[in-house]
């Protein structure tokens, strides 16, 4: 089917709860419309999550939006997420407007926020239809969220402002979905019902036979048409994950690994998909090591992640014990790497005169790294390229803070244009730097796997990511009728403010 005339199509999808696979289903659908031709964006009005993208013009938006602008064979756009809250300890969440931090609210204080972003909102929508075919919209956690709709931007709010038709999507594999699909419906105000025309059911598994009436059942009792039950996608854990809720779920075994890598989930983990190419690697076992269980004794790297609030991050390390556990990995002979604020908490100290994570202060570091890290408000967003080890590499740095200190004469890389960076024990054995991406670039992974014993593998991690959206595409090909949602983004229902 051509697409329809009209200048720019929009089709909205909202949830019933949180992680029940808009984000997926989105990419999925950016790749599929991409490969009919068509010109596509994807756009999420307000997001949260400490999991970020940098921008090619600087700024920071949701890893999600970030992945299904590659499905759409786009570069990233602030534009396409110009709401980011990013949690933090105390302070409540960094607000992050059009990609740039804005100040720190609490959850009560940010609803007062929400009308005047919305015109930020509105703002990056029209930016995005002007260049577009289609603009694919996420919405964000439930429709169904009555409480919070005064001055909604997520979901009906921003769906009503927009004048954009939204499709409901269900996650039967957590139980319930009839009830949350009706559910929904028998709770939203009745103009905000009229802007749903379909429901998805996702993560279907079994024989769909067997939900046939109950696709039925919901259609009736709710007036929105079926629009599609789309069977489990098994690969979906080959793509970036956006919400920690991923980090829960359970790690495929690996019988025949050689490595193991531990990385302890501290409270405040940001950018976790550093994680997803080492555990794409046959020979690595990535263990995430949960709060009161030790760190295992026989791994052969400590990878300390990213953290949105470090000084709070690393009083919950030590609480746990895993400092203890940490000097005696390094006694063993151990190696020990810090991404970001792993890296500041390694450091001898760590200081926030500014208050920019909660009451102004100093802590000790853990002392590994000669290197000393003073917060500030002023945050680093940039792609970056060079050498670590000597292996070139590219990724990003996201962070907020200055570290030095005679450690980093010592660095762990040197930066295409900026020079050294990060910092190395005298021993070699600990590694401190604000490069994150380091192990999506197969140069680098290669290179520590070697260095720690894995075989190699011969893994190209982007062409893998490349494929399983490839595959995504054709799954929900399959199971939904793309010529029918193009019917209803041209069929716009005329909400009413």
């Amino acid at each position: 089917m051509s697409p329809p005339s009209r200048a720019s199509l929009a089709l909205m999808f909202q949830g019933t709860g949180s992680d029940v696979g808009k984000s997926l289903i989105v990419a999925g659908l950016a790749r599929a419309f991409t490969r009919r031709g068509l010109k596509v964006r994807p756009f999420k009005p307000q997001n949260m999550s400490n999991n970020a993208a940098v921008t090619a013009d600087g700024g920071e938006i949701g890893r999600a939006q970030a992945l299904q602008a590659r499905a759409a064979r786009v570069a990233p756009s602030v534009h396409m997420n110009p709401v980011l809250l990013k949690p933090q300890s105390d302070i409540g969440s960094q607000v992050i407007v059009q990609g740039r931090a804005q100040g720190t609210a609490k959850a009560a204080d940010y609803q007062t926020l929400k009308p005047a972003l919305m015109a930020a909102v509105l703002d990056s929508y029209g930016r995005l239809q002007a260049e577009a075919d289609l603009v694919l919209v996420e919405g964000a956690g439930s429709a169904s969220e009555i409480n919070l709709r005064a001055n909604d931007i997520a979901n009906m709010g921003f769906a009503r402002a927009a004048n954009v038709p939204v499709i409901l999507i269900g996650d039967i594999d957590r139980g319930g979905v009839i009830a949350s699909l009706v559910g929904t419906k028998a709770v939203l105000p009745e103009d905000d019902a009229t802007m749903i025309r379909g429901f998805l059911v996702n993560r279907f598994r079994g024989d769909p036979t067997l939900f046939a009436a109950g696709m039925e059942e919901i259609a009736v009792r709710t007036g929105w048409e079926a629009l599609g039950l789309i069977p489990f996608f098994t690969d979906a854990r080959r793509l970036p994950a956006e919400d920690a809720l991923a980090l829960d779920a359970p790690t495929p075994a690996k019988p025949g690994a050689r490595v193991k890598i531990a990385v302890p989930l501290l409270p405040r983990i940001a950018n976790f998909d550093d994680l997803d190419p080492l555990e794409a690697e046959p020979g690595v076992e990535v263990v995430r090591v949960r709060p009161g269980t030790p760190l295992p004794a026989d791994a052969a790297l400590i990878l300390l992640p990213g953290s949105k609030s470090t000084m709070a991050d690393l009083a919950d390390l030590r609480r746990e014990g895993w400092d203890i556990d940490l000097f005696a990995h390094i006694r063993r002979g151990g190696r020990v790497l810090g991404l970001c604020g792993g890296y500041q908490m390694l450091g001898r100290t760590l200081s926030d005169p500014e208050g920019v994570e909660g009451p102004p202060g100093s802590v000790a570091g853990l002392g590994l790294l000669e290197v000393d890290t003073v917060l500030s408000g002023e945050k680093r967003l940039v792609a970056v390229t060079g050498t670590a080890q000597g292996v070139p590499f590219s990724g990003y740095e996201m962070h907020m803070g200055v570290t030095d200190g005679p450690g980093r004469a010592r660095p762990f890389a040197q930066l295409d244009g900026a020079g050294p960076e990060g910092a190395v024990s005298p021993d070699g054995r600990v590694m401190g730097t604000y490069a994150h991406g380091l192990f999506t670039d197969d140069r680098q992974r290669a290179h520590w796997l070697s260095t720690l014993g894995a075989p190699p593998s011969g893994l190209d991690y982007e062409a893998g990511v490349e494929a399983t959206l490839d595959a995504l595409a054709a799954h929900l090909e399959r199971h939904i009728d793309l010529d029918r949602l193009l019917e209803i983004a041209a069929n716009v229902p005329h909400a009413r403010a």
